[in-house]
């Protein structure tokens, strides 16, 4: 199953990328701008048409590498989802890409046409407050439209009462309201947790795979390590992360395109940077610096996880018998049912993994004892 993760990453980015480099090569930008010139002589107007376009063609490029994942998913039974579904999942999906891409492709022009030089600092102002808005409404809007999220206390009050003693060994009290239960085991058999939101839609978010999968010594420590998140601002703080390398990633793509447009912009049909024609080598030039940046991406994802791993494993440290098998325990447990390699090439956890490997938690925790005479835990008194 990791050799096909693998290969779908890599060989997915490389056939976009490929695929979008001879459409630029190919003049498709001129064709598509005159086309939307034929329409109406207003950017705004032409924008309506060109990037709606560019934006099907990026999804359609993506289909077969999702088709294949999806087959994978299903042979190895990680993926139980009906392929009406997912197909009903793939429309909606790219129907928020659609009107999203649209608006935001139009807010980048417009302000190309403003300022071409100093476009990706004004567009960079724009997206942190964006990301923050989009990560507040997340929970609220988006997330509904593909899963069914029921109050846990509704279903499984019992557990909030333990998973209650775990924020209380925190010095927490997340209201009842903020702890949620999906409905994963209509698509997936895998277990998982996370924490989604920002401020008032703040929230902790658990499969009804993981009760059914995980013994509740190990479901304790699974919130324990989402509550770790939620305590540490890791949501808060990813947007932070995620505003200064996007700062770099915009600054280094003005270059890009400029250069490209620069050197061989009369070749690809691209007037200038400011137009619509422009287009498909700024989402070639985005594609890869983005694929450039996931180890940092990744890197600090990596280093936000291990951070809930050890709160995690310190938190639930005299509510359940023995805090480092539960933890150790956990992460074999999900290890086995997402098929995950426990000991994956170093280059590839380097580059694509957003968590340690398995073997490198679970040998952590099975030595991490910081109750242990002359140890310190890192967030609790002793």
């Amino acid at each position: 199953m990791e050799h096909w993760r693998t290969a779908l990453y890599f060989g997915g980015t490389a056939w976009l990328s490929i695929v979008l480099w001879v459409l630029v090569r190919l003049r498709t930008g001129a064709a598509i701008e005159r086309a939307a010139v034929r329409v109406s002589s207003r950017a705004w107007v032409q924008g309506l048409i060109v990037a709606p376009v560019w934006v099907l063609i990026v999804c359609g490029l993506e289909i077969p590498a999702a088709l294949v994942g999806h087959h994978v998913g299903l042979r190895f039974g990680i993926s139980i989802e009906r392929w009406g579904l997912w197909w009903m999942d793939w429309v909606k999906s790219t129907g928020l890409t659609l009107l999203l891409g649209v608006v935001v492709l139009g807010i980048l022009y417009a302000l190309m046409r403003w300022s071409e030089r100093r476009w990706w600092f004004w567009f960079w102002l724009v997206t942190v407050p964006a990301i923050a808005l989009m990560t507040f409404l997340a929970p609220l809007v988006i997330d509904p439209m593909f899963n069914h999220f029921t109050p846990l206390a509704q279903t499984n009050p019992g557990l909030v009462d333990q998973l209650e003693r775990v924020a209380a060994r925190g010095g927490l009290t997340i209201p009842r309201g903020r702890i949620f239960l999906m409905d994963a085991s209509t698509r997936s058999t895998g277990a998982n947790a996370y924490v989604t939101g920002l401020g008032a839609s703040k929230r902790i978010v658990v499969w009804d795979t993981t009760l059914r999968i995980e013994s509740p010594n190990e479901t304790l420590f699974t919130y324990g390590h989402e509550q770790g998140h939620y305590v540490l601002h890791h949501v808060a703080k990813g947007v932070g992360y995620s505003a200064v390398v996007i700062f770099v990633f915009y600054w280094f793509a003005s270059c890009l395109v400029r250069w490209g447009v620069r050197a061989r912009g009369t070749r690809w049909g691209i007037d200038g940077v400011a137009r619509w024609s422009s287009l498909g080598l700024f989402l070639l030039v985005a594609l890869v610096l983005n694929f450039l940046a996931s180890p940092i991406a990744n890197g600090i994802s990596r280093n936000i996880e291990h951070q809930a791993d050890v709160y995690g494993q310190e938190v639930i440290h005299g509510l359940v018998p023995d805090a480092q098998a539960t933890t150790v325990s956990s992460f074999c447990t999900d290890a086995v049912v997402w098929l995950d390699d426990p000991r994956p090439n170093r280059f590839v956890e380097w580059w694509t993994y957003s968590h340690p490997s398995t073997e490198e938690r679970a040998e952590f925790a099975a030595r991490y004892d910081p109750w242990a005479p002359g140890k310190m835990p890192r967030y609790f008194s002793r």
